[in-house]
């Protein structure tokens, strides 16, 4: 099986298919593009992904994927051990509502495109940061208080690591990197948790061959 991973390796998407893919114990090839110097939006690119977003992951069979959670359930799906969601419908769905807080809420407010079209509005530099850090710590207010619901254990949802924790981990990478100062204790108690498993360890962005 051959898998290609397009991505960019402080992209928090592809940071979570990277996790996924090695959850999952597949080997891919990466296929970097880099974000900063727009080499997302390459006409061979966008062929790819007519949006000139990361990560797209191109199958074996030529079929490409995007979107970082259809590709997790794509790979849940096709390689069902370890489970990325639990079986039981209420914790699946709320796995689920969990993860879309990050990557539909979170993530698409507070990313490169959006940073950049605040900076097009004229607003300095320290503004877009502050913007970015507001809705960070917005969303990881919700997050925190979700899992007061879900079941106890060392990760999101349980004793086992699963579509929740493959979002958090990257969300909480960006929000170092905005200079947030993290003030969720079970989030980052989860993370350390997290980060002694290889599979998060060797998906971080400073391990993938692009990193900078």
């Amino acid at each position: 099986m051959s898998l290609v991973l397009h991505g960019y390796f402080r992209s928090s998407a592809s940071w979570r298919v990277r996790i996924a893919l090695h959850m999952k114990r597949l080997a891919y090839e990466t296929a970097p593009h880099h974000l900063r110097r727009s080499e997302q939006r390459a006409a061979e690119y966008l062929a790819l992904n007519p949006q000139g977003l990361v990560p797209a992951l191109v199958l074996d069979g030529g079929e490409i994927l995007t979107q970082s959670l259809a590709i997790c359930e794509y790979l849940d799906t096709t390689y069902p051990e370890p489970p990325l969601l639990p079986a039981n419908p209420v914790q699946r769905a709320r796995v689920r509502a969990f993860a879309q807080v990050i990557a539909c809420d979170i993530h698409p407010v507070q990313n490169l495109k959006i940073l950049n079209r605040l900076r097009d509005l004229k607003i300095d530099d320290t503004a877009v940061n502050d913007w970015a850090r507001a809705v960070i710590a917005e969303g990881l207010d919700a997050c925190e208080s979700l899992l007061a619901a879900g079941p106890s254990g060392e990760f999101c949802f349980g004793g086992r690591p699963g579509l929740a924790d493959v979002c958090l981990i990257p969300q909480l990478g960006n929000a170092r990197r905005f200079g947030l100062e993290l003030r969720w204790p079970r989030l980052l108690q989860i993370e350390s948790t997290c980060n002694s498993i290889s599979a998060f360890r060797d998906s971080a962005p400073e391990y993938q061959p692009d990193a900078e």
